[in-house]
């Protein structure tokens, strides 16, 4: 079943429990899934790779982890908890998340591979890293995490 194929019966299933927080997160995730098909539709592509569907749902949770952040920091805490009730619902249709200390672990693999020693080779470590953790760990982590390393 595709990603597409199990929002609609999450969809369904909160229209039928009445779980306003739900359904208005799976509706948005479709509606992106949607709008990110028709557009691969023009490229001559017929559907999302899950790839391409990982991407859309991580796009996803880091809107709302911005939105968290700004909420916060204007003082709405009744659009924080909702923004952060939908990032939970989206965040389970993602990969489990890896702990700050599995991400450090291969972080420190990444710097030894590349040999990476100052903080000029970032860019080197942060593309593999960013690659190879791709929907397993927030980017922002993922550089304090490689910032840390390097400037020590």
């Amino acid at each position: 079943m595709s990603l597409k194929d199990q929002i609609s019966e999450e969809i369904k299933a909160a229209m039928k429990a009445q779980d306003k927080v739900r359904l208005e997160a799976v509706r948005s995730i479709k509606k992106v899934l949607i709008e990110k098909e028709s557009e691969v539709r023009g490229k001559g592509q017929d559907t999302l790779t899950p790839e391409q569907e990982l991407e859309v749902l991580m796009q996803q949770a880091k809107q709302r982890r911005d939105s968290i952040e700004q909420y916060q920091k204007a003082g709405r805490s009744d659009l924080v908890d909702t923004e952060k009730a939908e990032l939970a619902i989206i965040e389970e249709y993602l990969p489990q998340q890896l702990s700050d200390s599995e991400v450090a672990s291969i972080v420190d693999e990444i710097i030894a591979e590349v040999g990476a020693s100052s903080a000029k080779d970032m860019g080197k470590v942060m593309g593999l890293a960013m690659q190879r953790l791709k929907g397993q760990a927030d980017g922002k982590k993922v550089q304090e995490w490689v910032k840390t390393k390097l400037s020590s």
